[in-house]
């Protein structure tokens, strides 16, 4: 019989991997996608769907215990669900953390308590690191978010690491880039049309972890026994600053002339000013806005991996030259 494993977010960007991994390595695989997602990217005749009613809690348990009835309790449950972006910034506790809180009490009520519960958090959870020393972010540090995201995601670690009933472990990513991410495409989309705007006198120091590679970390952490209420910081092991990213999108791309400009960043606050405005008076949420402008402004964006290497044997498959090679690649195909 075959694992069963529950995968929220399913539709989105890193749960369209998570579900292609989960195939590959021969789960039965429900996806949890609400009733409005779009199921383009994903393979419909090999996976469930389900829509989770997290706005009713009451309606949420009874879901799962129906669920058990006709199928069964999931071995695993993937947590990817949530915010990144959103007009109302209250949405952002709503939806990543107290919707957390609801779906694990629920599985609990339900008598549908997984093996092990996994949380796709963020290093935004953490903050930046120091910029004097340049150290980077350790997963045994204090964690001092700034923006409302990264608050929210600390919530919801803290609704996880506080319950007893189901064994876990939270993953923190850095930045997570891939074939279909929107953000970090704006950057790439720039650079190719030959300008690359940065933001900030000083260079950015920053991490990236390739969407496979952190698909290949969440199943080790599921699968390893010993890997239970405990958390991972995940990148690519390697630190480069803006301009060093910047450059190897246009040696990739082969792109041979680009302009690159440094903005003050009060001229950065005033365009995600400018953008949020206008996002908000179209009612829609944009990638550019006074919450994304605290990650700007800050320098360290790096973290130590480590306990990854050690605890889950993990090796990178994609440095960031290969990652941007293969986005390139499946772009122009």
């Amino acid at each position: 019989m075959k694992t069963k494993i529950l995968i929220t977010g399913a539709s989105g960007f890193i749960g369209r991997f998570l579900v292609d991994d989960a195939l590959r390595r021969g789960y039965e695989v429900w996806a949890g996608v609400r009733a409005t997602s779009s199921l383009a990217h994903l393979p419909q005749d090999r996976i469930a769907c389900i829509d989770l009613k997290y706005d009713d809690p009451q309606r949420l348990a009874g879901q799962l215990e129906e669920h058990v009835r006709r199928h069964g309790a999931w071995q695993y449950v993937i947590h990817n669900a949530g915010l990144t972006r959103t007009v109302r910034r209250e949405r952002f506790s709503l939806v990543n953390a107290e919707y957390t809180r609801r779906l694990l009490e629920a599985l609990d009520k339900a008598g549908c308590r997984p093996e092990k519960f996994l949380l796709m958090s963020s290093l935004g959870s953490y903050g930046a690191g120091d910029e004097k020393s340049f150290r980077p972010v350790c997963r045994d540090d204090a964690q001092h978010p700034e923006t409302d995201y990264g608050k929210s995601k600390q919530l919801a670690e803290r609704y996880v690491g506080r319950q007893t009933a189901i064994p876990y472990v939270i993953l923190c990513p850095t930045g997570v880039y891939g074939p279909g991410e929107r953000d970090y495409r704006m950057e790439i989309q720039s650079v190719r049309a030959g300008f690359d705007f940065a933001a900030g006198l000083r260079p950015q120091h920053l991490s990236f972890i390739y969407v496979k590679d952190l698909s290949e970390v969440a199943f080790r952490a599921l699968e390893n026994p010993d890997s239970r209420n405990c958390r991972y910081l995940v990148a690519d092991g390697k630190a480069y600053t803006d301009t060093e990213f910047a450059r190897l999108i246009q040696a990739v791309a082969g792109r041979k002339h680009v302009l690159r400009l440094r903005l003050p960043l009060w001229t950065v606050y005033l365009f995600c000013l400018l953008s949020e405005t206008a996002g908000r008076l179209a009612g829609r949420a944009v990638t550019l806005n006074t919450d994304k402008y605290h990650i700007l402004k800050r320098r360290n964006w790096t973290c130590d991996i480590e306990p990854l290497r050690r605890e889950l044997d993990f090796s990178p498959a994609y440095d960031l030259r290969r990652g941007l090679e293969e986005i390139l690649r499946l772009e122009t195909d």
